[in-house]
């Protein structure tokens, strides 16, 4: 049986083969390096960076990255192939470079307090773009991993035609939330003042500017997202989502060993067997593990199988939590101590 890598690494240098191509082209048409940046993350002592150089017209450089309702238009800009890239936090001044795919994910050394931060990122003498940092306090013990599609937000993402329907040609404005959800995420946060929020996803960073303007828009609680790039690797023709998330919750793990997390996903694909094998090696670092039930309908559209929610065997110091919608998670979280009860409101007599 031939070797399949061979040609594997001959998909990864076409593609950047015909990157490089774009790049060439769409510059001899005057377009200029701009940075999107992303929402990132970190401690008093370091801060992770994370953005995206691409080549824009001038004139929407300057302006910024456009609000772009199609999806499709975030998959057609030519990235910026090794960039090196400006980072402004503070006093500090750092240089980091782009990957093969102009996406940025660097960590810098800081000093800086707990709390929201603005950065300043810039490429080939761009503009400033702006993002923001969320620093960790060193005395948080709580914070919030999140899954996004058919999550947070009703997608039936798995499914190859709907995936394709939904990300390059759906209106954002049309895709709904989660019933219940940022109410959910509301209360957590409200409860556990300082906990961060990160949404973990197999989306890709192409489609980050969509996600956190419809987070923002539903009144979903402010954090970084981990999205992965879709392009070949050395080994693969695509990345794996599957690993991109594992990889994700270990490195968050290992970044802050005194957090206790709460995961969040849903029954369609992997989320469970994702998040089963992290509690088995980190059970101490996981606070419970909530899964959102999809309804047959939804099921049938992620190519969901039988779903068997058998959680015997998986360790006992961490409740796994099933429910349809945010309202029965926060209730299920209300039995477990984990999520204290909504304070009454009295009665307003007219």
């Amino acid at each position: 049986m031939s070797d399949p890598t061979p040609k594997v690494n001959r998909a990864l240098r076409l593609d950047h083969a015909v990157m490089r191509w774009r790049a060439r082209r769409v510059r001899e048409n005057g377009y200029v390096a701009t940075v999107i940046p992303y929402t990132g993350y970190g401690s008093t002592a370091w801060i992770r960076v994370l953005g995206r150089v691409v080549l824009d017209r001038p004139a929407a450089a300057d302006a910024g990255e456009a609000a772009g309702a199609r999806g499709w238009r975030n998959f057609t800009k030519v990235p910026v192939e090794d960039a090196e890239v400006e980072v402004r936090v503070g006093g500090t001044t750092a240089v980091v470079t782009a990957d093969n795919s102009g996406i940025v994910d660097a960590v810098v050394d800081v000093d800086l307090e707990p709390g929201w931060h603005e950065i300043t990122l810039s490429a080939e003498g761009s503009r400033p773009a702006r993002a923001h940092v969320e620093v960790i306090d060193p005395d948080v013990g709580f914070g919030l991993v999140s899954d996004i599609d058919d999550t947070v937000m009703v997608t039936a993402l798995p499914r190859p035609l709907l995936a394709a329907w939904h990300t390059f040609v759906v209106n954002e404005h049309a895709r709904t939330t989660t019933p219940g959800m940022p109410v959910l995420y509301e209360r957590l946060t409200s409860q556990h003042p300082g906990a961060p929020v990160i949404y973990l996803s197999t989306g890709a960073w192409n489609v980050a500017p969509t996600l956190t303007r419809f987070l923002s828009r539903n009144l979903y609680p402010r954090g970084a997202l981990l999205l992965t790039d879709w392009g070949p690797t050395p080994d693969r023709w695509f990345r794996s989502g599957r690993e991109h998330k594992r990889a994700s919750l270990e490195r968050l793990a290992e970044e802050f060993p005194d957090v206790r997390w709460l995961l969040v996903g849903d029954d369609g694909q992997h989320d469970e067997a994702i998040y089963g094998a992290f509690v088995a090696r980190h059970a101490e670092k996981v606070a419970a593990v909530c899964i959102r039930q999809l309804s047959p309908g939804e099921a049938v559209l992620a190519g969901a199988g039988y779903r068997d929610h058998n959680v015997s065997g998986r360790a006992a110091r961490v409740p796994w939590l099933y429910a349809p919608d945010g309202a029965g998670l926060a209730e299920k979280l209300d039995d477990t101590g984990l999520l204290a009860a909504p304070t009454p409101q009295p009665e307003v007599t007219p």
